[in-house]
């Protein structure tokens, strides 16, 4: 009743403009930054932005995009919607505004920076960036949430110059994946997304480092692995290509110490399983694997023990 009985007019009005949607328009201002015509309407949110008045800037650049989509301007002025929310920091929104630019405006002139622009926005998702809750509330990092980012940029622009750092980053992201917070890399699929680059992009510096890099997880893998020890051979097979492809690479040395260590490995699974049959009475099986522990790393530490096994065996059941 109060309201009613001292109603006046609103200094500050809110006006609802079909398409549009609600806006505030202070007292002051009147109204000034609204145009009649698209390219008058961008110059708005072009100045506004480079005033770092970013406020302003999205709500010049939003009203050209919505009131005039097929004008030569609205291109543009989506494009610097999607910067205005990478300069507000809602990262997120951007990589939606740019992905919508990439699709209603294929043929606008930057394609290629808007793809880098959302690589940028999906690496900083990588470094930990928190993704939001309806856009708003903080909500974790999110590794598969990310890998879909570095999915659509790849289909973005399978050819441009972000695309093979793109793949790279898709494995990095699945060694990167936690679970309540507590760090559970995928080295499998990693290796596979590894692999993929490797596959896509074998002329380049990319497939050089990729092959290196699917070794690595393989070897990750196979160190977690107690009796499949099938991973350490995929490791050893992928270091072997990499250095019969790339025979000058500073890491080839490297390549071959953990073809080393990796074969010890498989000496220490193959040691394991025949500890397994051992305490089963199985001894026909023990022997076996621990003949294999001699095959796969003669020098071994577990060599040594396999042969002491093996004669230990032969003298309770004979040759």
């Amino acid at each position: 009743m109060l309201l009613l009985g001292f109603a006046q007019k609103s200094p500050a009005p809110i006006i609802y403009t079909p398409g549009e949607g609600w806006r505030y328009e202070s007292v002051e201002g009147g109204g000034s930054w609204t145009r009649t015509r698209a390219k008058d309407q961008l110059e708005v949110a072009q100045s506004a932005f480079n005033r770092k008045d970013y406020s302003l800037a999205h709500k010049a650049a939003k009203r050209t995009v919505t009131r005039w989509p097929f004008s030569d301007y609205a291109p543009e002025a989506q494009y610097l919607l999607a910067r205005c929310f990478e300069q507000q920091g809602k990262d997120e929104k951007a990589f939606k505004a740019y992905q919508k630019l990439i699709e209603q405006y294929p043929k606008l002139t930057n394609y290629n920076e808007v793809v880098e622009r959302q690589f940028i926005i999906a690496n900083r998702f990588l470094a930990g960036e928190w993704f939001k809750l309806w856009d708003t509330i903080p909500f974790f990092p999110s590794m598969e949430k990310t890998i879909k980012l570095y999915d659509q940029i790849i289909k973005n622009g399978p050819y441009s110059e972000v695309a093979p750092p793109a793949q790279l980053n898709i494995a990095a992201a699945h060694e990167k994946k936690k679970v309540l917070f507590v760090t559970v890399p995928d080295f499998p699929a990693a290796a596979k997304a590894y692999e993929r680059a490797a596959d896509r992009y074998a002329d380049q510096k990319w497939g050089t480092e990729a092959l290196y890099k699917s070794g690595i997880s393989y070897t990750k893998q196979a160190k977690r692995a107690e009796y499949d020890q099938s991973v350490a051979s995929q490791a050893i097979a992928t270091f072997t290509d990499f250095m019969a492809l790339h025979p000058d690479d500073t890491r080839v040395g490297e390549a071959k110490k953990l073809i080393e260590s990796l074969k010890t490995e498989q000496a220490r699974g193959s040691f394991e399983i025949a500890q397994y049959y051992e305490s089963k009475h199985r001894w026909a099986g023990a022997k076996i694997y621990y003949n294999e522990v001699l095959q796969k790393d003669p020098e071994s530490k577990y060599a040594s023990l396999a042969r002491a096994r093996i004669e230990r065996i032969s003298k309770r059941t004979g040759p």
